[in-house]
């Protein structure tokens, strides 16, 4: 039998804020554990939740990139929650009255591009984390507290690729915006994904298993892939789909039962009582939104009015820092295709063999602009320009190290033809290699040129005026 898939997502996503959604406890990854923490954060009897006003900032400038309707009254409810990863025993959320409803995002799938529907983005606390072993469990509460949106889909995903595509989309975005750093590796981003599968045709959906916690982008396609294989099987012996959590185990490639499901739990939600309703102004909703940085699809067209390859451009946008790099660079310079290549092959290349990050990038925009405009006036060959730039990562201006290394490009056509006609009376083999088709000759006569100038000839201009000194003899 023939099968749809059918896959809802949700994501949970840490917010970039200073401090805790409800306290003034910092937000510190990697910190000693239990030391960013406070009353309010452990649940001490007696102390109030203060609404973090940056969290709820970052929430609406995320429903806007995500094209959602915004509520301005905010409401929180609380969700009774009695598990030890919270010490008040319960969460402070928003079940009932999400910041944000009706959005939706494009990705591309094999097919052109595809909206998928986004049901709603909720604003709420993290919880702490619990570190399992055989002695018994222990908790740091560094993350309880920790402000969060929860972003959910509609079940308009059919595929693992489509899923993968949906996950870079949002991650991508929640990043341009500077919301959140959205490393899933360090759990600031977590995908968990609602899978089932219903005959083709049919209108009914198929009982789901939810894949928990997915942390890599890749991991996301895999656990989908396989999840729709073994249901698939499943189905197909006349066997039924268990309703249950499920964990993407890395090394075999394959989803496994974390806990049966026998119903949903009732977290007895009530609207939260410490926390009365805010009603947000208009004018500053208007003014966060207006402050928003560029979004990833706004700076992919306005490379592709440069004129930059499509390879470019995805090269470009999916590294921010990179690009935000690339536009510094073309502060100083037309030249936008040769300083997207710089930009995007020679840079890493150079940044890679000094073991340095592009935080730390010794090559100031001016100076990488100015290499750019060296070659393409002809100051500069290609390859002289490898040379100079490899002191350009030292920090140097790359007009002084040319200057220096006496580079000067030689671009005039009667020294060059002066060069070429020596070069000919020496090689007559190679004229009559050209006479006969064989087109390397150029090549080889390119070389002994380039030879004879000490690497200075102009190589397109010494290659052009090779060919027509050949034409003339024969």
């Amino acid at each position: 039998m023939e099968y749809e898939v059918i896959i809802g997502i949700e994501i949970h996503c840490e917010l970039k804020t200073k401090t805790k959604m409800f306290s003034g406890a910092p937000v510190l990854f990697g910190a000693p554990a239990n030391t960013c923490v406070n009353e309010i954060d452990l649940g001490h009897p007696g102390t109030m939740p203060c609404l973090n006003k940056q969290a709820v900032a970052m929430a609406v400038q995320a429903c806007t990139a995500l094209n959602m309707e915004i509520d301005p009254l905010v409401r929180f409810d609380r969700k009774n929650y009695y598990y030890t990863d919270l010490p008040k025993g319960f969460q402070i959320t928003q079940q009932f009255y999400p910041i944000g409803r009706r959005g939706h995002v494009e990705i591309e799938t094999d097919n052109g591009p595809k909206v998928i529907r986004i049901e709603r983005l909720h604003m709420e606390e993290d919880t702490a984390k619990q570190f399992h072993y055989d002695a018994g469990t222990l908790i740091d509460f560094n993350r309880a507290g920790t402000p969060l949106v929860e972003i959910v889909s509609e079940p308009d995903i059919r595929s693992g690729r489509e899923a993968m595509a949906y996950v870079e989309k949002l991650r991508q975005t929640l990043y341009y915006l500077g919301v959140s750093d959205v490393k899933m590796e360090e759990g600031s981003m977590r995908c968990d994904v609602n899978i089932s599968l219903r005959p083709v045709g049919t209108e009914k959906f198929g009982v789901k298993t939810e894949i928990k916690n997915l942390n890599s982008i890749s991991n996301v396609q895999k656990a989908v892939e396989y999840e729709i294989e073994r249901q698939t099987q499943i189905l197909n012996e006349g066997g039924q789909v268990v309703q249950e959590p499920r964990r993407f185990d890395e090394a075999s490639r394959t989803t496994i039962s974390m806990r049966k499901k026998e119903g949903a739990v009732d977290y007895k939600y009530f609207p939260e009582p410490n926390i009365f309703p805010i009603q947000l102004d208009p004018e500053w909703i208007r003014q966060l939104q207006a402050a928003m940085p560029e979004m990833p699809e706004v700076r992919q067209a306005r490379y592709a009015e440069l004129g930059l390859p499509e390879n470019d451009i995805a090269l470009l946008v999916a590294n921010k820092e990179l690009a935000d790099y690339y536009d510094q660079v073309m502060k100083h310079t037309q030249h936008a295709k040769i300083a997207a290549n710089w930009v995007i092959v020679e840079l890493p290349a150079g940044l890679t063999k000094l073991n340095t990050k592009l935080a730390e990038n010794p090559v100031a925009p001016q100076a990488m602009a100015e290499l750019v405009n060296m070659i393409v006036g002809g100051e500069i060959s290609g390859k002289q320009a490898k040379i100079v730039f490899e002191e350009v990562l030292q920090g140097k201006d790359p007009k002084q190290v040319a200057q220096e290394k006496g580079m000067k490009q030689l671009s005039d056509s009667s020294a060059l033809i002066a060069l070429i006609n020596q070069v000919l009376d020496e090689q007559p083999q190679s004229i009559t290699d050209y006479k006969n088709g064989k087109d390397r000759a150029v090549g080889f006569l390119v070389g002994q040129v380039m030879k004879k100038s000490k690497g200075q000839a102009n190589p397109a201009m010494t290659n052009k005026l090779i060919v027509e000194e050949l034409k003339k003899r024969i």
